[in-house]
């Protein structure tokens, strides 16, 4: 197949973009946003085709399936997108030089954007507002686990681009055979960045053969420490919170690190845990603890390969630690720098925890579920960076610019 053709449209697209204006674009979102819901039907029916193709254990199964409920958070993440305001045209510097050029640094799209993503539908609709609205053409890269669902999200998207008279291929979604990933892969001079989303393994791959500018959305080996001074109501609100509100995402808790001091609180702190079903993996000394108190069925003893593990299942992690600098340690260690948590009293440690932790989104006294695109105020989210460059944390309207430098002058010439 001459995937060359995919990307040669995108590229024509994204001409296009730059004489839309932000009304329309909001217009055209707006109407997305109630396409999506008056077409639920339509696309359940073909999501419940990929879910019929995947085992209910598979922990991509929660990621993959759509409802009622699902199918309108997406739509009101478009609407969101439309109340915010556009970044395209932002000065960010401004100066007139001694002769008398001036010069500013504007915010502009980065032009075609790719994403490979796994089995998450949601990603098809977020991406496209997002790109969208700043300007950018979205070239799309699904699995072949939710291809149904992409391709009925994707007939809405350019439906609605259709009537409004705009080129449709400012939304190319790719056919799901791994040749397509490769040609992406290699599309150097058609796509300007690549944007994995899904497993550790897929980020990896695409970083280490790509010829494209990557922006990566690592997994998150997610922790939360529990303090000497920690609150024990609070801390079990935050970790219930954190494992169990929707265990398949990259903000969900991997491993629960708590103060030495503290074991005697450990099977109260977990105690919801058990009513949820959550297995554990608990190091010699936490186990000793849990083991007359959390239910046998759901308690192991801890091995090495347990902390690291970016579970994306009703699993936790638990290791007891020494004090502050042990948790900061372990943390350093077995992080992948996405979301990292501590529940404490000591305005002095969680200063610490806040200052030295390396991670995309640190927080106090809070669960890690809210790092998300949404819930910052972003709108929806194009991913969440877990790398320094350009992006880090989640990737909203300003990570999908970049700048140019516009320079007036009068007839200047250097000497």
């Amino acid at each position: 197949m001459n995937y060359k053709q995919y990307f040669e449209k995108a590229q024509q697209a994204s001409r296009t973009m730059v004489s839309l204006s932000k009304d329309k674009i909001n217009t055209v979102l707006a109407n997305l946003a109630d396409a999506l819901v008056i077409h639920t039907a339509e696309i359940l029916a073909e999501n419940a085709k990929d879910l019929e193709k995947m085992p209910q254990e598979d922990p991509k199964y929660d990621r993959l399936k759509l409802t009622e409920q699902r199918i309108s958070d997406i739509a009101n993440d478009v609407k969101n997108v439309v109340n915010l305001d556009s970044p395209l045209g932002e000065v960010l510097s401004d100066k007139t030089l001694e002769n008398k050029l001036h010069i500013q640094k504007i915010r502009v799209p980065l032009g075609v954007v790719g994403v490979i993503y796994e089995a998450r539908p949601n990603v098809t609709a977020d991406v496209f507002s997002l790109c969208f609205k700043t300007g950018n053409v979205a070239v799309l890269k699904g699995g072949s686990d939710a291809e149904c669902s992409n391709l009925a999200i994707t007939k809405v998207i350019q439906n609605v681009l259709k009537t409004h008279n705009i080129n449709p291929d400012v939304l190319t979604l790719l056919p799901t055979e791994r040749a397509a990933t490769e040609a992406l892969l290699n599309a150097r001079g058609f796509v300007d960045v690549l944007i994995p989303r899904g497993s550790q393994s897929l980020i990896n791959y695409v970083r280490e053969n790509s010829k494209i500018p990557v922006i990566e959305t690592g997994a998150g080996i997610v922790h939360t420490y529990f303090d000497e001074t920690g609150d024990l109501e609070k801390g079990k609100a935050i970790i219930f919170n954190a494992k169990t509100r929707r265990v398949s995402v990259c903000n969900s808790l991997d491993c629960l690190l708590i103060h030495q001091n503290r074991l005697n609180d450990l099977s109260v702190l977990l105690s919801p845990l058990a009513d949820a079903k959550v297995e554990i993996f608990a190091d010699e000394k936490s186990y000793d603890v849990l083991k007359n108190s959390y239910p046998a069925t759901l308690l192991q003893t801890a091995t090495a390969e347990h902390f690291g593990t970016e579970f994306l299942s009703l699993k936790l992690a638990v290791k007891v630690v020494e004090d502050l600098d042990s948790a900061l340690n372990h943390i350093a260690n077995y992080s992948s720098k996405h979301s990292e948590a501590i529940i404490s009293e000591n305005a002095e440690n969680i200063t610490r925890f806040l200052n030295e932790v390396d991670a995309a989104a640190v927080y106090a006294n809070a669960s890690t579920g809210f790092t998300d695109g949404a819930q910052f105020g972003l709108g929806a989210e194009i991913g969440i960076s877990t790398q320094k460059l350009h992006a880090r944390g989640p990737m909203g309207l300003q990570e999908l610019t970049s700048y140019k430098w516009v320079v007036r002058g009068d007839g200047q010439v250097r000497g």
